[in-house]
């Protein structure tokens, strides 16, 4: 016996239903006009791939040295179509590496000298971006300054990393690079500024290199600072030449470091380099970056480069 629906049910259901048709179509539309895109990144030291348990000759001095870290948040991820427009990548939410327009890129494991790591790497950034040829590529090395000062303990993923966040004040570490140098690690001088948990730093890792936004004015270490920091030390970097289903960003060590003497360090400092624009430990290391030091005006970056 076969049970008719009435012509007043199957309208309330058929008009029920329309809110999933609509979203259904929505998706449908947007998966026609746009693509998804992976942004693949690898780490090197010069040539060669880079391992924590690798020592390498680093530096003005080829220091021999081990890397104890070696992570940076990235944002604004954006393509470069045919005509120079520049395109922001969607970044798919995967509450964990990716959240609004910042992406960790992380390529310790914490095997070797990266004890204080994570087991997972993270060597690509995953979006959409509408259909179209695209010939570049343009991202910030940093997070925006919306995002910077937040509580790292509170933040979702990746931005609730406690080894990666100085305090309120001064916000995140851009990029974490620690270097694990005996002759450094013994200098008397070495003193931490920003309070950042790592107070042995000098002692445990040699020549720490954090990279993050410094002149940020605030009353006390845990209140945000009202306005952009005197110096925020984010780097814009790009690319007019990058398919991404052919190249590779690389991020290189050995070109970061290959003006910095790795067996010195600036009297009453912090060892390594920690941002300070009174540090001319991070002149050349800045410069590598992208990012002016002092009174220069104009560099060009030297860590990143396209395979």
């Amino acid at each position: 016996m076969i049970n008719l629906i009435k012509p007043g049910v199957l309208f309330f259901f058929l008009l029920g239903s329309l809110p999933f048709l609509n979203t259904w179509k929505l998706q449908q539309v947007n998966a026609t006009q746009t693509q998804q895109v992976t942004v693949r990144f690898a780490s090197k030291v010069g040539d060669t791939p880079f391992s924590c348990d690798s020592n390498y000759n680093l530096g003005k001095s080829a220091t021999t040295t081990k890397i104890a870290d070696f992570r940076f948040y990235i944002s604004n991820i954006a393509l470069i179509d045919a005509n120079g427009k520049i395109v922001p990548l969607n970044l798919t939410q995967d509450n964990k590496w990716q959240y609004q327009n910042v992406a960790l890129i992380d390529f310790e494991d914490k095997t070797g000298a990266c004890t204080n790591g994570t087991t997972e790497i993270r060597n690509k950034v995953v979006g959409t971006v509408p259909k179209g040829n695209y010939r570049g590529l343009q991202f910030t090395l940093g997070v925006p300054s919306n995002l910077n000062h937040e509580d790292s303990t509170l933040a979702p993923s990746p931005l609730n990393l406690t080894s990666l966040w100085w305090n309120w004040r001064f916000g995140y570490k851009f990029a974490r690079i620690d270097l694990k140098n005996q002759v450094v690690s013994q200098n008397p001088h070495s003193q931490q500024k920003h309070k950042d948990n790592h107070r042995n730093a000098a002692k445990s890792q040699g020549f720490p290199i954090h990279l993050g936004s410094t002149g940020c004015q605030a009353e006390t270490s845990s209140q945000k600072p009202q306005t952009e920091c005197s110096n925020p030390n984010r780097s814009i970097i790009s690319f007019t030449n990058f398919n991404p289903a052919k190249n590779v960003v690389i991020a290189d060590i050995g070109k970061l470091l290959e003006n910095t003497d790795l067996n010195k360090n600036q009297a009453d400092t912090p060892a390594g380099c920690m941002s300070s624009p009174d540090d001319n430990d991070c002149r050349n290391l800045m410069e590598s970056f992208g990012i002016p030091f002092g009174s220069d005006t104009t560099v060009k970056q030297t860590f990143f480069r396209v395979e």
